[in-house]
């Protein structure tokens, strides 16, 4: 049974249609990946997948449990979380605070433990604190927690951004463009991270993409948008070497083989 599936998802905007019947799954120790050119309908299926956007037609359904119609505070604590294409970090707050406000999903006190600062609030915000610092860690942000999140590096940030959504304990990780704008050193270490988190910190993750050298690097099994329809899905070999992919998105056959 696949982790995520999703079933003739459909979603349109007045005439537009975004999504035409897309069918994906995501199984178990799966790193996947969602390419397709600009406008393709990538970034409309993760905000669909996330309850941003309510489906017109079809299903997603989460460790065999229907999605549909679930807000996005639900879905992150049923185990899917998500970074943005757009960096969306608190830049006035620390580093550190950062990577605390992800947890409000498991952090497991109620009001009248914060307002009466009981000894279980001070138990979980010390081991909060501890996850923390231990996410800062895991990204290469280990000893800069109390600097300001807009003061970093933007590959940093990005790294920030990660960190933030896995301190809430996701299942699945949605990754939006995770290594944009990144060096192609920067680039390698994030998809080292990728790699590093399977089976470990998430159980899969669903990543968009435009790097193709990123894409083919670790993905698993890519699935290829076009105009809101999925035209291929294969290993990255496959797709790479599909004429449809190449007309669409890719480039000359030529350019393919060297991506």
């Amino acid at each position: 049974m696949a982790l995520l599936e999703v079933q003739g998802l459909t979603k349109k905007f007045g005439g537009l249609v975004a999504l035409q019947s897309v069918d994906l799954a995501i199984e178990d120790g799966m790193i996947a990946a969602l390419i397709g050119p600009n406008g393709a309908g990538k970034t409309t299926f993760f905000n669909t997948l996330t309850g941003h956007y309510r489906p017109d037609r079809g299903e997603i359904r989460f460790k065999n449990r229907s999605l549909r119609g679930v807000t996005p505070d639900r879905i992150t604590h049923a185990g899917i979380c998500r970074t943005f294409q757009n960096i969306r970090l608190f830049g006035e707050m620390s580093v550190l605070e950062n990577v605390l406000v992800g947890m409000h999903a498991r952090i497991g006190v109620g009001l009248a433990d914060i307002i009466g600062r009981s000894r279980r609030f001070y138990a979980r915000e010390n081991q909060a604190a501890k996850r923390a610092m231990e996410l800062l860690a895991l990204v290469g942000l280990e000893g800069r927690e109390e600097e300001w999140a807009s003061s970093l590096a933007y590959g940093d940030q990005r790294r920030l951004e990660v960190a933030r959504a896995l301190a809430s304990k996701p299942e699945l990780l949605l990754l939006d463009e995770p290594t944009a704008g990144m060096n192609p050193s920067e680039a390698e270490g994030m998809m080292a991270l990728i790699e590093k988190l399977i089976g470990v910190h998430v159980r899969s993750v669903l990543l968009i993409e435009h790097n193709m050298r990123v894409v083919m690097g670790i993905s698993h099994r890519v699935s290829v948008l076009d105009y809101g329809e999925k035209i291929a899905e294969g290993t990255p070999d496959e797709v790479r070497r599909d004429a449809r992919v190449i007309e669409a998105y890719l480039g000359l056959g030529k350019q393919a083989d060297h991506a």
